[in-house]
């Protein structure tokens, strides 16, 4: 039986439908455990139903989302809160990868358990499980392992999906995550193994309920009191109220079920300056038409994690990665080795693969420049492997030795992505750098070259496309021509070499 990733509105276009993968059911997936129960098990009921929840939801008010928290209760009750976060994230967006988290209601585990037998599936079709990550993540941290029973009947995970199935107009890869402990330390792990895949490409699902079995007006007062805690983006706030609950609000089992789930997220946000956590919809299940009970309730609250994509840093930031580059160049040249740094001191943002230039200056003059545009890796990664390429693989001097370290000034130029240019009117020297490629020949100018040269727009490109791209002087004119920007910051700005 084939099946497809399918869109809930029943008159896809043929683009639409070709860009879905088709993919095959197989006695590995994860078949659906609570369709009939906490949602139709009909596939055209189930379009339907969302199709219904998406137009009484909030509608999108958010940018640069990339988690959201939301319910995972019988969508009669919750339904409308969680396509209210959903309505929050690019439809047209091809995320690299969609983490759902959520935290079992069944059993315990030393940690949590991702899912990389097979896919999941639904009454929509197969959504394909990214596994190759999955038994990455598991090899490289301890914290994460796979159980099958941790998924086989647990609906947290499984009822936010034909959500994503609905809304997305794209392809898109899951990489489901059950947990199974409420250990703080165990948590933070946890928080440490996926901050490296928090960042624009990817979304985050948290998936949980609020306050449970109180009355209504209680359950209000819970729930506020919880949100404001994530809202605060702060972890200790969230464990605070979770081991204090209030003592005057009857039959309050629980202030929020999935706790350890959202924890995980505020332990990747906490340090995040461009981090902005939004309240998009607060009800609970007394709110339900026709089935709901006030007397007894479960909160539901859809919360929106927006990351700014404007890419800066802060001096501390900047200090940190040129104390990174000084450090590589005196181990490497000392003992031809690279330093190991401990990537928990390190913000989320030079976590992030960023292209980035090291410029080597002696006595004011240059001694060795080398950067990429196109990295892998992590932003301070990228910073070890262009110190100790500009110190000795910049065939324009000989290798910088351990005896000229103390003279040398460095400087760090970090680039924003590359955006190709129709016109070079498009162009603001001083503020952009230039990249000019036709075929395999490339080179580049930083943004400061300008205003260290006084170039005109015209001498710029024509000096970039005769030293730097081999295509002689007037080459840029049939050339692509692409610009960029770039956050530039040297020793002499922070007035110390390998400041920290």
């Amino acid at each position: 039986m084939l099946v497809f990733i399918s869109n809930c509105s029943s008159q896809n276009n043929t683009k639409q439908k070709s860009s879905n993968q088709r993919l095959q059911i197989t006695a590995n997936d994860r078949m659906p455990a609570v369709a009939g129960q906490f949602y139709p098990s009909d596939t055209n009921e189930l379009k339907s139903m969302l199709k219904d929840l998406f137009q009484a939801a909030k509608p999108n008010q958010s940018k640069d989302v990339v988690a959201i928290i939301c319910p995972h209760a019988g969508y009669v009750f919750s339904g409308e809160v969680a396509a209210s976060s959903f309505n929050q994230i690019d439809k047209n967006k091809q995320y690299d990868n969609i983490f759902v988290i959520a935290t079992s209601h069944r059993m315990q585990l030393n940690g949590a358990s991702i899912y990389t037998s097979g896919n999941y599936v639904t009454p929509l079709g197969v959504i394909e499980v990214n596994t190759e990550l999955g038994k990455k993540l598991k090899r490289e941290n301890k914290v994460f392992d796979f159980d099958e029973m941790a998924h086989l009947n647990e609906h947290s995970v499984e009822v936010q999906l034909p959500f994503l199935q609905c809304i997305l107009k794209t392809p898109f890869k899951i990489v489901p995550i059950i947990i199974g402990t409420s250990d703080p330390e165990l948590i933070k792990q946890m928080a440490v193994a996926l901050k490296p895949y928090f960042n624009n490409k990817n979304l985050f699902v948290i998936s949980t309920d609020f306050a449970h079995y109180p009355s209504y007006e209680d359950a209000k007062i819970s729930d506020k009191t919880i949100a404001d805690a994530i809202l605060s983006n702060k972890p200790d706030a969230l464990i605070k109220c979770v081991n204090n609950p209030p003592k005057n609000i009857a039959n309050l089992e629980t202030q929020i079920c999935s706790w350890p789930s959202v924890l995980t997220l505020l332990y990747m946000t906490q340090d995040n300056q461009d981090v902005t956590y939004k309240l998009i919809q607060y009800k609970n299940s007394g709110d339900a038409p026709v089935v709901g009970d006030k007397k007894r309730v479960v909160g539901y609250n859809a919360i929106a994690v927006s990351l700014d994509s404007e890419f800066k840093l802060n001096n501390n930031e900047k200090k940190q990665l040129l104390g990174v580059a000084r450090e590589t160049l005196k181990q490497y040249l000392n003992n031809n080795k690279e330093p190991v740094f401990n990537e928990k001191e390190f913000s989320s943002r030079l976590l992030v693969p960023c292209g980035a230039f090291v410029t080597l200056k002696k006595n004011g003059a240059l001694r060795g420049c080398i950067g990429t545009f196109f990295p892998t890796d992590p932003l301070y990664k990228v910073v070890v492997e262009m110190a100790i390429s500009a110190a000795l693989n910049d065939s324009r001097f000989p290798p910088v030795t351990l005896n000229e370290l103390d003279q040398l000034e460095i400087e760090i130029s970090v680039l924003t992505p590359l955006k190709q240019i129709k016109s070079i009117d498009e162009i603001v020297l001083g503020k952009h750098g230039i990249y000019i490629k036709k075929g395999y020949a490339s080179g580049t100018f930083l943004p400061q070259v300008a205003n260290e040269t006084k170039w005109t727009k015209e001498q710029f490109l024509g000096y970039c496309s005769e030293e730097k791209a081999g295509l002689g002087w007037d080459g840029w004119k049939t050339a692509e021509l692409y610009t960029y920007e770039a956050i530039v910051f040297s020793e002499e700005q922070f007035k110390g070499k390998g400041s920290k």
